[in-house]
């Protein structure tokens, strides 16, 4: 979903044209590598056994849905297809295809039957169409407006994604489409832990709950930490867990149409903000990681984490963090080159610990950091090669934040705000 995002960013910027095309019974053109047997269909013949008495099966000859190797053997037969027609398949994303240079340019993103293209002209999207529709049947859907759940609005100021209907469906489900809406995705007071409250009699609710709104973190940055703190609790949930959720439900009926915008004046310049909470999970003492990256004023990727380890400081707790942002960083990287968009500049992390920038910044701290995995001290080598530059932030501007706790109502719309989250559909 990153590089969808990212997709959607580049198209937007650069004014090219975007469609979609949706492949009828995608599983039936894959082809078996290996002998696949099933059972008579009901009603196929009186009796499944012939004179003898032995059972009869049927031998598959092609794929069909229902097995497990259906979506590779699908997929294998659709890339070959694209190589065929001169696509270069990503290392970053094998879901990733690109062909051409300049007005040529094609990048095609697939997801199972679903795939997207994009390019500058739209008279070589259109041509690839007809050639694929020769070899698999397929509909064309026109430009792109609504796709796995996204709703995508366009205009000339920009880009505007959203998971509107999906989050009107999701209240009207649980009966929250009438409740009065809350002002933040949780109490900043609320400190959830496994021990507290009674266990629920039906957890099962509360985890396809979880489910739903994991879903809906894809295009609400405001709601990623709240979701990711309640999830943890899914083996066992509790009283206190579902009251949560109750409330981050009343939160999404305040603003059901919220999400992001990408202007198209934007520059495509990568720069993220890294943040972690010392010690913040009650039970295990591990920190959080947070992190958001933006290409250029388009934020196309967030997370938030529970860290592997427990940290001795918030200095180690912040540079683990760092090592998570550079590790996106580098991948967005990989992907911006398949897009064929150099990246002159450095790109830039904002750090509100001191501490964690020396330690990047200065491999004498030997005493403070043998203990930390290797692996952490590979942004060393990124801020050398001069593709990451650290730079000082002050904590009341650090954007990550949001990922790492609850902040309170005014906090989090400043913030978000900053971010280009916003809700076209509520009244100025």
């Amino acid at each position: 979903m990153v590089t969808l995002k990212l997709l959607l960013a580049i198209s937007n910027i650069k004014q090219w044209h975007t469609l979609q095309i949706d492949i009828n019974n995608a599983f039936l053109n894959g082809d078996l590598n290996e002998e696949v047997y099933m059972a008579l269909p009901p009603g196929l013949t009186d009796s499944d056994h012939d004179s003898t008495g032995t059972k009869l099966v049927c031998k598959l000859h092609k794929s069909i849905y229902g097995l497990r190797q259906s979506s590779r053997q699908w997929y294998k037969k659709l890339t070959a297809a694209l190589i065929q027609e001169g696509f270069k398949q990503s290392k970053a994303d094998y879901t990733l295809f690109t062909r051409g240079t300049n007005d040529s340019f094609i990048a095609l993103l697939v997801y199972v039957d679903d795939i997207v293209i994009t390019g500058p002209n739209i008279h070589i999207l259109h041509q690839l169409q007809t050639t694929l529709n020769q070899q698999f049947k397929l509909k064309a859907l026109g430009q792109l407006k609504y796709f796995l759940g996204f709703e995508i609005a366009r205009a000339s100021t920009g880009l505007f994604l959203s998971q509107r209907q999906y989050t009107l469906q999701l209240l009207e489900d649980n009966g929250y489409i009438g409740c009065k809406p809350a002002k933040a995705p949780m109490d900043p007071r609320t400190k959830l832990d496994d021990q507290q409250g009674e266990l629920l009699a039906n957890p099962s609710e509360y985890r396809q709950l979880i489910g739903k709104l994991l879903y809906l973190t894809l295009s609400r940055p405001d709601i990623t930490f709240a979701v990711n703190n309640l999830s943890q609790f899914m083996s066992a949930p509790r009283t206190p867990h579902m009251q949560a959720v109750s409330h981050l439900l009343r939160y999404l009926k305040g603003s059901p149409g919220q999400g992001l915008l990408y202007p198209a004046n934007s520059s495509m310049h990568l720069r993220g903000f890294s943040d972690s909470d010392w010690a913040s999970c009650p039970v295990t003492r591990r920190s959080t990681t947070g992190f958001c990256i933006f290409l250029g004023d388009c934020l196309i990727s967030w997370k938030t984490k529970k860290q592997p380890t427990i940290s001795k400081s918030s200095a180690e707790a912040e540079y683990r963090a760092l090592a998570a942002t550079t590790s996106e960083i580098t991948w967005l990287q990989y992907l911006l080159q398949d897009f064929q968009i150099p990246q002159h500049k450095q790109a830039f992390i904002y750090c509100d610990n001191q501490s964690a920038i020396h330690i990047a910044n200065n491999p004498t701290f030997h005493e403070r950091t043998k203990h930390i995995e290797l692996d952490c001290h590979f942004i060393r080598d990124k801020i050398n090669n001069s593709t990451i530059r650290l730079i000082p932030v002050s904590s009341n501007l650090q954007l990550a934040d949001a990922f790492t706790k609850p902040l309170p109502s005014t906090t989090l719309t400043t913030h978000t705000t900053k971010m280009s989250v916003y809700d076209i559909y509520s009244p100025p």
